[in-house]
């Protein structure tokens, strides 16, 4: 749609010019630092940071109508850098000019509602919301969008040259990293860190296809990050871990997508999240505060978060009702299907709890739980979603299961409605489901598979059919007929067709 068919009130809008005051924010001695280099973590007291517009009230000059009108024409616009997650970009990040933002497909994923077999199973209505059709197939791709953007800005405005790129991963953030930083190829080199055997083939081709220096570290996820964070602390790179603000910026997208999609009324809704390094519940979080404070949407919804019991330091911190007596302790992870989220120290966890305490204090009711399902569930769920038409990870499966824990604990009643963050493709982590299948996932994950969730393919050899075609060797004609209709017809058998009625 072109500009000059927009409504008078909109048109001056939809092409925004860089605004606002930006500072990193620590959350510890709030203390602020310039936005004019990468920081990471408080110069002061090295506690994790946000980002903060301090002219964000100039926002609110406009009616939260008035945001949700320009939103919405805003996607009717063929303007590549308005065509992602910066469509919303007065709530992301303003002072990056269009020219510099850096757009792949990301956003806008699609919001897919469960049909009839599943709502009835779970007891209510629900959706996916499928991240994994992101470029590189997970939700980080939101996050990169906007740390490479930025970094794309820095590296016009400051003339700066020979920049390395570099993460810790479980495997969608290497992905994601590599894939952006392939982009910004002439001035951004990559280099991704991911523990030992312990991220899927499908994962470690991602970033080795984008060109990215790839090193396995022995150990986990959190071994890795310690790594990196030293490498961030004494060496001049770009750290694209969500301890990266601007990541965080970028992934409040998912908010503001689901806001629009149900065309911002989220009264009884809920929104069900894997958490791992915490950053995703963060900026959902974030997101949502952003939205009601500039009353583009009048309710928050619930949040959910999902633990699994090999990866459950957040779940066990919010066990302790008391906030008075909640002690963070990071937790030995175990093995867990739910491989992005196997993360015992996540990074994000002072931004959880700032974030919890504010959303609790602007929600009308308690807004924030977190729940702990098993592995067994996980990777059941996972199996049901996609038996029904889904393409859920096994974060997905995750979610599903914590719907239905939720739903057991009195969390989520049926009168409302959930949207559940499927943060990856189903491709990434099909060896999870092809080792279920065959029965020889190792003991640690404590899966047993059900045999009315297992499958297999199954070699047909009709019988009478002695000579079959290959590549290059066609049958004689009579042969070929001869062996499509004896295929065929074991195919009916084992299906149990029956032939059609002569007419």
């Amino acid at each position: 749609m072109r500009a000059s068919d927009f409504p008078d009130e909109i048109r001056p809008h939809l092409f925004p010019q860089p605004s606002g005051d930006l500072i990193y924010r620590c959350l510890q001695c709030e203390e602020a630092f310039s936005i004019e280099s990468l920081l990471y973590t408080c110069l002061k007291c090295k506690s994790v940071l946000l980002i903060e517009d301090r002219e964000r009230e100039r926002l609110k000059q406009y009616s939260g109508s008035f945001w949700r009108r320009l939103f919405d024409h805003r996607r009717m616009l063929n303007h590549p850098a308005l065509k992602g997650i910066f469509l919303f970009h007065e709530l992301i990040a303003p002072v990056i000019p269009l020219e510099d933002i850096i757009y792949l497909g990301e956003g806008h994923t699609p919001v897919v509602q469960a049909n009839d077999v599943l709502q009835e199973w779970v007891g209510l209505d629900f959706y996916f919301k499928n991240d994994g059709q992101n470029p590189s197939a997970s939700f980080k791709d939101r996050g990169m969008a906007c740390a490479l953007s930025y970094l794309n800005y820095l590296v016009r405005s400051q003339g700066l040259t020979e920049v390395l790129s570099i993460c810790a991963s479980t495997g969608d953030t290497s992905a994601a990293a590599a894939l952006y930083s392939a982009y910004m190829s002439k001035t951004v080199k990559s280099a991704v860190l991911l523990p030992h055997k312990k991220v899927t083939p499908q994962q470690m081709s991602q970033p080795l296809g984008s060109g990215a220096r790839v090193f396995e570290i022995p150990g986990v996820f959190d071994d890795c990050m310690k790594v990196v964070e030293h490498l961030a602390e004494n060496y001049n790179v770009a750290l694209l871990n969500s301890k990266n603000a601007w990541r965080i910026q970028g992934q409040e997208s998912y908010s503001f997508e689901v806001a629009q999609s149900f065309d911002y009324e989220l009264e009884k809704k809920v929104v069900v999240v894997p958490i791992g390094n915490a950053g995703n519940i963060t900026a959902i979080m974030g997101g949502f505060l952003k939205l009601l404070d500039l009353g583009v949407i009048e309710t928050l919804p619930k949040i959910v978060g999902v633990q699994s019991e090999h990866a459950d330091p957040v779940y066990r911190y919010y066990r302790e009702s008391a906030p008075s007596k909640r002690v963070f302790r990071p937790v030995t992870v175990r093995p867990s299907v739910a491989q992005a989220a196997m993360i015992g120290n996540p990074v994000s966890m002072p931004r959880v709890v700032r974030l919890v305490e504010a959303y609790e204090q602007a929600a009308s009711s308690p807004g924030v739980f977190v729940v702990q399902v098993s592995e067994q569930e996980i990777m059941d769920c996972q199996l049901i979603a996609n038996r029904n038409g889904h393409i859920a990870c096994t974060q997905g499966g995750e979610c599903l299961a914590g719907l239905l824990r939720a739903r057991e604990e009195g969390v989520v009643s049926a009168e409302e409605v959930a949207v559940l963050n499927a943060t990856a493709h189903a491709l990434k982590f099909a060896g999870f489901q092809e080792s279920y299948f065959a029965d020889d996932l190792d003991a640690a994950y404590e899966i047993v598979p059900k045999p009315e969730l297992r499958n297999f393919p199954a070699l047909v050899e009709a019988p009478g059919v002695t000579r079959l075609p290959a590549p290059g060797k066609p049958l004689p004609p009579d042969e070929f007929n001869t062996f499509v209709e004896e295929t065929a017809r074991e195919i009916a058998r084992e299906l149990g067709l029956k032939e059609k009625a002569a007419e």
